[in-house]
């Protein structure tokens, strides 16, 4: 095993017999939009970025699906599943089979097998003080699937949330392996500040934030002060607040920044000195980058919070 679970990775990575290092992850839930199609395409995407969240590149992926079959029809789960396909297609990845399963509650998701070279390997545990942290998704995609749920979310936020969902973290990821960065990990259900916990606490380091150039989907803060809020964001927040200094930031505002995402972007950790070649290889090829901190020498997993989160 070249990474295991120990360090609380984003995928799994094993060496093959003939030097290559074999990513396997699994991820699926629950229906997050009205949209059988889109949620299908979000799934995929999901679980496709621990692999490009290790470096790796996707290859073959097995399709979970629990459905009621009584009360749901299969037509609509045939649009799921070619959501799922059109993002596989977009990866060049090969959906090879899966597993069904009838359950009161329809689930979907995919088993992702890549490849990775293992001296390219990105772990989340090998940050290092004084690089840079760099985050490649707008936050917010929790609390505004929450906003649509309750039918509260506008029709510009459920666009820009479903587009950002299904993109795909395969850029960033090239881009991050040709610059030759420390770390990295997606930001997913832990929220940003719950994967730089975990990542910052198996480095060894600590990290400062700037809660300003944290980028956030439009009307996330306005939502959160309204009390739109996801159970898991909430779990996310008090998992991190005993490691967390949130100076003068409100509760709608640490919310924000503990939100549980679904398909978010990376957040990597790059030396000073190739950040500047990493942020312009990002934007090159169309994706937008926040520089929100940096790693510093500190306790272990804990995070400093300046500045208030810009609206």
């Amino acid at each position: 095993m070249l990474v295991s679970p120990v360090t609380g990775d984003d995928a799994a990575v094993y060496l093959l017999p003939g030097g290559q290092g074999l990513v396997q992850t699994v991820d699926f839930f629950t229906p997050i939009v009205d949209d059988p199609f889109d949620w299908g395409r979000i799934a995929a995407a999901n679980a496709m970025s621990d692999v490009y969240a290790m470096g790796g590149r996707p290859v073959t992926a097995l399709n979970l699906v629990a459905w009621p079959v009584q009360e749901l029809s299969l037509e609509l789960l045939a649009r799921v599943l070619e959501g799922g396909a059109a993002v596989a297609r977009e990866a060049g990845v090969v959906i090879v089979g899966g597993h069904s399963i009838h359950d009161p509650e329809p689930k979907y998701g995919m088993a992702v097998t890549g490849f990775v070279d293992p001296d390219k390997i990105v772990r989340n545990s090998t940050m290092r003080p004084g690089d840079r942290l760099l985050l490649t998704k707008p936050l917010g995609l929790g609390i505004i699937s929450t906003a649509i749920k309750r039918g509260e979310a506008t029709a510009e936020q459920r666009t820009l949330a479903v587009e950002t969902m299904t993109a795909l973290n395969a850029t960033a990821s090239e881009a991050m392996v040709e610059v030759g960065v420390s770390a990295a990990t997606d930001v997913t259900g832990f929220g940003l500040l719950g994967h730089l916990h975990v990542a910052l606490a198996a480095a060894g380091f600590s990290a400062r934030l700037d809660a300003a150039a944290v980028a956030l989907l439009p009307g996330t803060l306005a939502l959160a002060e309204a009390g739109v809020i996801p159970s898991g964001t909430r779990s996310n927040h008090a998992f991190v607040s005993p490691n967390t200094a949130w100076g003068d930031l409100p509760e709608a505002e640490q919310l924000v920044l503990a939100d549980a995402q679904t398909s978010g972007g990376l957040l990597i950790a790059v030396s000073a000195e190739r950040a500047p070649a990493l942020r312009e290889l990002l934007s090159n090829r169309g994706v937008i980058a926040a520089e929100i901190g940096a790693v510093e020498d500190g306790a272990p997993g804990h995070v400093d919070l300046r500045g208030r989160v810009a609206r």
